[in-house]
């Protein structure tokens, strides 16, 4: 077998001894690696690089094309970015791939069915980090959804069912009142389950599934998710199926991987030789069933779960009547004795030779027809009544023929023409105008209107156009407001 190229990076607080000891039971197994190591995080905040990555990193996994990496610390306080994000957007890898499997009463659980894959979108969402403050009372994030990547993530999704003999997808989203973000996913899922009538689909609001995740985990086989849900909730999952410290997760990508361990770099028990390398070692597994070792992968799970078997634990795993609990480097030994092993109690696992997947291109469409309708003019307004009847009336006198104030809301909630006395009002204003008869305007309409509002002291913060696509309005409406139809 030719040895896979692959970028090792030995991460910070207690990264780089589970690093070493994954590194020990791969070699061990026979993985056949040709390894290359850079560094990142903590060690470049500290010189200086607020990136925490260098040319280094990005060079080896090009070559590469495969990333296996330890926890990275990330600084808090402003101007510090998460390398995670950093990584995973450059790349391209849009999924996110965390199996969360019991392995009751080895590993104490609530949920000794549980057996769920969480596959989340890994580029969009409120992971942009785009935010803004606007006025002194209000700050903003951009929450940016794309056609392209919600199809090739639900793609994803009833691929890998089919790859791994999985069953059932169900989709968790909002979209009851995030009605054009978390909508679209809703609706792109649905439009991608049609293609696979073999497995089974579902689709439920993020709130009450999750309470139905924690309660009965054994209900769900694969869930997909948008980028802050399945960041929530692949974490509950891993945690109430026995703990953090046993996931792996795998970010794939069209031109490239990355394989981690779902955990922190937990600084505070680094250098004491005590951290349990499970789910950097389980990641190590993702990885080599990706590449084509899964048998290999194979050997070290089943070796894994022998061990576990055994008694033999670290301690953020041990129970009161266990042996004593084993350090970092006696645990991966012990995984390493019972290579060729399997489990007694636990279900082996398998893994085809030809498991690994085609990932989805990201897909391209016909651009539709797009027409201007209005536009939202969110201002900073400080009154001290805040009476919106008061700053309607300045709006109105940039009116024109064109453009006519139509609406007034206040985070969401409409507070002019119709609004309540009792609504609390911040600083931070949306003022829609429109063409009175509905109709489709032009932009040098917006621009003048802009001018018009500056010269009526208007503090515009910021714009954001209103456009139909193939005659159906894309855009929210204040809450008891209803959208015109397009003309």
């Amino acid at each position: 077998m030719t040895a896979t190229p692959i970028t090792v990076v030995r991460g910070d607080g207690i990264g780089p001894e589970i690093m070493e000891a994954s590194l020990r039971v791969l070699e061990a197994a026979g993985a056949e690696l040709d390894i290359e190591e850079v560094v990142a995080g903590e060690s470049l905040y500290l010189s200086g690089n607020k990136a925490g990555i260098d040319d280094n990193l990005w060079e080896s996994v090009r070559r590469t094309g495969i990333l296996y990496k330890a926890p990275l610390t990330t600084p808090q306080g402003g101007g510090f970015k998460s390398v995670n994000v950093t990584i995973r957007k450059t790349l391209g890898l849009f999924a996110n791939v965390r199996p969360c499997r019991a392995l009751a009463p080895f590993v104490a659980t609530k949920h000794p069915e549980m057996d769920l894959v969480i596959v989340r979108e890994n580029e969009e969402d409120l992971y942009g980090g785009i935010e803004h403050q606007q006025t002194h009372e209000v700050v903003q994030c951009l929450k940016l959804m794309s056609r392209p990547g919600t199809e090739r993530i639900c793609r994803f999704a009833f691929e890998y069912a089919r790859a791994n003999g999985r069953k059932r997808v169900d989709c968790f989203t909002k979209d009851n009142i995030m009605k054009r973000t978390d909508g679209m996913f809703r609706k792109i899922f649905e439009e991608i389950a049609a293609e696979y009538p073999d497995i089974e689909t579902g689709h439920q609001i993020i709130d009450i599934a999750t309470a139905r995740l924690a309660d009965t985990p054994e209900d769900f086989d694969i869930i997909v998710l948008p980028n802050l849900y399945g960041d929530i909730l692949s974490d509950v999952a891993a945690q109430i199926c026995g703990s953090v410290g046993l996931a792996g997760s795998a970010n794939l990508g069209e031109h490239a991987s990355m394989f981690e361990a779902i955990h922190g770099s937990a600084p505070t028990i680094a250098g004491q030789g005590i951290a349990n390398p499970s789910g950097l070692l389980m990641a190590g597994v993702q990885m080599l069933v990706h590449i084509g070792q899964g048998a290999i992968g194979e050997k070290i799970h089943n070796a894994w779960l022998r061990a576990l078997e055994d008694g033999c634990r670290t301690g953020d795993v041990h129970g009161a009547s266990d042996a004593d609990p084993l350090g970092t480097l006696d645990f991966a030994q012990a995984i390493i004795d019972r290579l060729g092993q399997e489990p007694q109690h636990l279900a082996p696992v398998r893994y085809a030779a030809e498991a690994r997947m085609e990932i989805p291109p990201a897909p391209r469409y016909e651009p539709k027809k797009r027409e201007l309708l209005g536009v939202d003019v969110f201002t900073f307004w400080d009154a001290e009544t805040r009476d919106p009847a008061v700053l309607a009336g300045q709006l109105k006198t940039a009116e024109d023929a064109g453009l006519a104030l139509e609406m007034i809301t206040n985070r969401g909630q409409t507070v002019w023409p119709s609004g309540a006395p009792e609504t609390f009002c911040t600083d931070h204003w949306r003022c829609r105008f429109r063409d009175p008869s509905g109709g489709v305007i032009e932009a040098p309409q917006v621009f003048d209107l802009l001018h018009r509002l500056h010269g009526a002291g208007v503090d515009v913060i910021k714009t954001e156009h209103l456009y139909a696509f193939d005659g159906t309005p894309a855009f929210s409406v204040g809450q008891g407001q209803a959208a015109h139809k397009s003309a």
